[in-house]
């Protein structure tokens, strides 16, 4: 039997869902990665949740009563006592106990976080933010997440996850959000929202590279295809990201009036495919927004850890609330 306590960080995406099975230096032990099925119901979800993380156990050589703790990072404003998933859109989940269903399978520590929160945490303890103490995330893809870690402690509100900094509203006669709301942050800086813009000059050929690769299906402008325009010069694609970043760049700086932090971490499929980009003009613009005397207090970074980020800041969340 090993010695040694182990913890398993999970990652339940909307598309896809990975669990990875740590030791107690939070070096990877195993692993299992499947799709969600998110359509299929809330049952065979949770079904397939418990199913991979003891997948990933066999993987790992590791018996299910040596796990000490399984944290779980949610595509959800979360519950974080009660570990409730309150309103999973892409799976169709209200109100789901997963803390409880998943603790009922494996006698341990089970945490529930929002995955960017989880996110946030994992580059502040263990990625781009390690030596800061106030870390503010902002993950743009098909939406905008945001998470806030302060002295090793992910910020939350009374009744759950807060930080939805992707519908603070930045343009009030704007586009309308999934939300129900105007002109929010995530209906003019997400990737969905970068890709209808692209797709429109793709179509007057002013994006060559786009029509090529991808035509003019939104669903096709991927991070990697922009990125590929980005670098042939096409000016009309470099204006719409820049576009796109400044707009953070100017929610970030309320963000900044409102907690002070030290570090703001970029993250996500965009950021990953134009870290330069979207590193300088996001800054630059918080930067020229800023208040004096916030300015120059904050860097702007992107983020190092990619697909590890959910699955280890959840396996360490829940070390942290558990491992003495």
């Amino acid at each position: 039997m090993r010695s040694g306590k182990v913890w398993v960080g999970f990652d339940l995406g909307g598309t896809k869902m990975m669990a990875v099975v740590f030791d107690d230096r939070f070096g990877k032990l195993g692993k299992k990665r499947r799709k969600t099925r998110g359509h299929e119901g809330q049952e065979v979800g949770v079904g397939r949740i418990v199913t991979t993380i003891r997948e990933a156990l066999v993987d790992a050589d590791v018996e299910a009563e040596q796990v000490s703790g399984i944290g779980i990072g949610c595509p959800s404003p979360v519950d974080m006592v009660n570990g409730v998933v309150r309103e999973a859109v892409n799976l169709s989940w209200v109100d789901v106990p997963l803390k409880t269903l998943v603790q009922d399978e494996f006698a341990c520590p089970v945490e529930i976080a929002n995955d960017v929160d989880i996110g946030v945490y994992g580059e502040s303890r263990f990625g781009a933010a390690k030596k800061a103490t106030h870390v503010l995330g902002v993950f743009p893809g098909t939406g905008i997440g945001g998470g806030f870690v302060a002295n090793g402690e992910i910020l939350c509100g009374a009744q759950s996850s807060c930080l939805e900094i992707g519908h603070i509203q930045v343009r009030p006669e704007g586009r309308l959000c999934g939300c129900g709301r105007l002109g929010c942050l995530e209906t003019e800086s997400s990737r969905l929202a970068i890709a209808a813009e692209i797709a429109k000059v793709a179509y007057r050929g002013e994006a060559p590279t786009i029509l090529a690769k991808a035509g003019t299906n939104i669903s096709e402008i991927r991070s990697g295809v922009i990125a590929a325009s980005i670098e042939a010069g096409e000016e009309a694609v470099i204006e719409i990201v820049t576009q796109a970043a400044n707009q953070i760049g100017s929610a970030v700086a309320s963000v900044v009036h409102l907690l002070g932090p030290d570090c703001v971490v970029l993250g996500g499929g965009l950021v990953e495919a134009m870290p330069k980009l979207f590193v300088k003009h996001v800054n630059d613009s918080a930067q020229r927004r800023a208040m004096d005397s916030f300015q120059s207090t904050f860097q702007v970074t992107a983020a190092q850890l990619g697909d590890d980020s959910t699955v280890l800041g959840a396996a360490g969340w829940v070390e942290h609330l558990h491992g003495n």
